[in-house]
C-alpha cells in the first residue's frame, strides 16, 4: 500500500474501479473524471513504482525494465485489498499492464478498459504502431539526453489541445516530477514493448476506448487492439490527443461508467 501510493475513494457499495495511469505521470492525471466515478463506483488510485509518490526505494532497473514488474504490482494491489470482480482500466502503457496482470489471474477481474492502448509503438509489416523503429529511436535519444526538455516538448504533442495549454502544463509538470534516471527506463520498456501476442490471450470481457484523433496511439491502433481481443467492444471518442481524461473528461468517465455498468 505504501509502496504504490494506494488510495481508495467513492462508494464503498459500488463496482470496483482500478485506475492505473501512464507513462511519466501518476494518479493525479485521472483526477478530472474520480468524481463521476466515485459516485457509482468504488474508485481505487495507485501511482506505479516509481512515480508520483510511490515508495522510490521499492524501484529497481532490474525488475521494471519491462511492464512484467508493473503487471506484478497491480495483481500485489489486488491481493493486498483482496479485490474481485476488479474493472481495472489502464491509460496508454498501462493498457498492456492491464492486459498482463488480466492474462495472469483473469478471475479476479471482470472488466478491462483499455483507454487508448497500443500493443507496439513500432510499426512492423502490413501493423501499423504509428512509428518507424528510427522514430523511437530518436524519442528514446531525446529523453535520455534531456528529459526536461523533452517532457517540455512532448506534453504539446500527446495532449494535442492547442487552445488549451493548461493541459499540456499539467502533463508537462507530471513528466518533471518523474526522476530522469527512472524515466529513461519505463520509457524503454514503454516504446520497445510488443504485447501483440498477448491480445489474443485476453479472455476477460473488454473495452477498447480510442480518441478520434491520436498522435501517439493513431485509430488504426486501437481497431487492431479491438479485433485481437475476441469479443471486445470499441469507442471512438469524439476528443483529440492521447490523454481523454485531461481533454475529454465528461465522455471518458461515461463510457467507463457505461461498460462497467453494462455486466
Amino acid at each position: 500500500m505504501r509502496r504504490n501510493n494506494v488510495v481508495v475513494t467513492g462508494n464503498e457499495a459500488g463496482p470496483v474501479v482500478l485506475l492505473a495511469h501512464g507513462f511519466g505521470c501518476d494518479q493525479n492525471l485521472w483526477s478530472r473524471i474520480v468524481p463521476d466515478l466515485a459516485e457509482r463506483c468504488r474508485v481505487v488510485l495507485f501511482d506505479h513504482t516509481g512515480c508520483g509518490r510511490s515508495d522510490l526505494v521499492a524501484w529497481s532497473p532490474e525488475r521494471y525494465r519491462t511492464l512484467d514488474g508493473y503487471a506484478d504490482d497491480v495483481l500485489a494491489i489486488c491481493r493486498a485489498l483482496d479485490l474481485r470482480d476488479v474493472a481495472l482500466v489502464g491509460h496508454s502503457v498501462s493498457a498492456m499492464i492491464a492486459v498482463l496482470a488480466a492474462n495472469e489471474e483473469p478471475d479476479r477481474f471482470a472488466r478491462l478498459v483499455l483507454l487508448t492502448p497500443s500493443p507496439c509503438y513500432v510499426d512492423d509489416g502490413d501493423y501499423r504502431g504509428g512509428f518507424s523503429r528510427d522514430d523511437i529511436d530518436e524519442l528514446l535519444v531525446a529523453l535520455e539526453s534531456n528529459y526536461l526538455g523533452w517532457s517540455a516538448a512532448m506534453a504539446p504533442v500527446i495532449v494535442d489541445n492547442p487552445d488549451r495549454p493548461e493541459l499540456a502544463d499539467e502533463l508537462k509538470n507530471s513528466f518533471c516530477r518523474t526522476d530522469p534516471a527512472i524515466a529513461r527506463v519505463f520509457a524503454r520498456a514503454t516504446f520497445l514493448s510488443d504485447n501483440r501476442e498477448d491480445l489474443r490471450k485476453v479472455s476477460v470481457p473488454t473495452l477498447v476506448i480510442q480518441c478520434a484523433v491520436d498522435a501517439i496511439a493513431p485509430p488504426e491502433v486501437g481497431r487492431y487492439t479491438h479485433e485481437q481481443i475476441a469479443g471486445s467492444e470499441l469507442v471512438t471518442l469524439d476528443a483529440t490527443g492521447h490523454c481523454p481524461q485531461l481533454s475529454a473528461p465528461e465522455i471518458t468517465a461515461r463510457a467507463i461508467l457505461e461498460f462497467v455498468d453494462s455486466r
